[in-house]
């Protein structure tokens, strides 16, 4: 079978085209930077140069392919030009599925974010938890609109499921969308000492092999026009840096650093961002989620599309021993 997939130079992408390769599928690999091409080249993958918003080169990719996973977006924390990430992430996707439907593809996975769940209150929050009124990122409040355009939707043409990883580590390569990982790999090697705030909030981390496995079982057995969060384990950051200890036998102190601190910090690095246009490290609206805590279920995916993530200590095992791996 021939399979499309955008941002497939990406942490999530590059591991989901390793794995349709593997299952024998052909991959037709939308792909901007030629570097990151590489990182993918095999002799079932065959690599198309362009852009999600450029349907010209979309048309080029899709055809002939019978399925697509568009994981492209725009994921960072900031951006020069805030209508950018709208473009990329709704209007991108939006030209996708039209040249999908053009060249008959059956099904459409479409990569969203669980963030735009909102934070968690009482209980954990879930795919018919209500919308937040506000969004911390542009990054969430861009996949929200998107989302709302396919929510419910159940016509053919093509069809479309939405997934919504949650907090993605694992090995891969060190993206933008693998902060995790980085972080894990910095404390390893000594060069992370910080935890916001108290260590206490907790989120929802996921290993990326089952975030690809997720994605091949919502083509498999999802429902178009409904959305499934891939989550792991909810952890908070003193436990996920505690099983990063046991994981790799350095127990390095972790400084926590008081909010109001970071949330000055983020202020001056955003203002220093504008005059420099380069990306600061954090911005005020990222530490301000560091007060809430992200606590979600995965029940919805593991009962309808059998999906079966591993627990926190198990994925952080397999990601520090990766991180020593390649370092030797």
């Amino acid at each position: 079978m021939k399979v499309f997939v955008s941002g497939s130079t990406g942490f999530i992408g590059i591991q989901l085209v390793k794995r349709l390769v593997e299952d024998g599928h052909t991959v037709h690999a939308l792909y901007r930077s030629k570097s990151k091409a590489e990182l993918i080249r095999h002799q079932n993958v065959k690599l198309f140069k362009g852009d999600i918003l450029d349907k010209v080169s979309l048309d080029h990719a899709l055809t002939g392919c019978d399925e697509a996973y568009h994981t492209a977006a725009f994921a960072g924390v900031w951006a020069k030009d805030p209508e950018m990430v709208f473009r990329l992430n709704v209007d991108g996707a939006l030209n996708v599925i039209e040249v999908a439907g053009k060249h008959g593809v059956r099904r459409v996975v479409l990569t969203s974010t669980a963030g735009i769940l909102g934070p968690s209150e009482k209980e954990a929050v879930h795919e018919s938890s209500p919308a937040p009124i506000s969004f911390f990122t542009d990054y969430e409040a861009s996949k929200f609109q998107l989302e709302q355009q396919f929510l419910g939707r159940t016509e053919t043409g093509p069809e479309v499921v939405i997934v919504n990883p949650t907090r993605v580590y694992g090995p891969g390569y060190m993206s933008e969308s693998n902060g995790v990982t980085k972080m894990i790999k910095q404390y390893v090697e000594g060069k992370w000492r910080l935890i916001p705030g108290d260590g206490n909030s907790s989120g929802n981390y996921v290993y990326v092999e089952d975030v690809v496995s997720g994605h091949m079982l919502a083509m498999q057995n999802g429902r178009p026009g409904e959305r499934y969060v891939l989550g792991g384990e909810n952890i908070s950051y003193n436990q996920l840096f505690e099983y990063v200890r046991e994981a790799s036998g350095v127990r390095h102190k972790l400084f926590k650093i008081p909010l109001w601190i970071m949330l000055a910090a983020a202020g001056v690095m955003k203002g220093i961002s504008r005059i420099s246009g380069r990306p600061p490290l954090i911005v005020p609206k990222l530490v301000q989620k560091f007060n809430h805590n992200w606590i979600v279920s995965s029940e919805k995916a593991i009962r309808d599309l059998v999906y079966k993530p591993i627990n926190a200590r198990a994925g952080i095992q397999l990601t520090v021993q990766w991180i020593k791996n390649s370092k030797s």
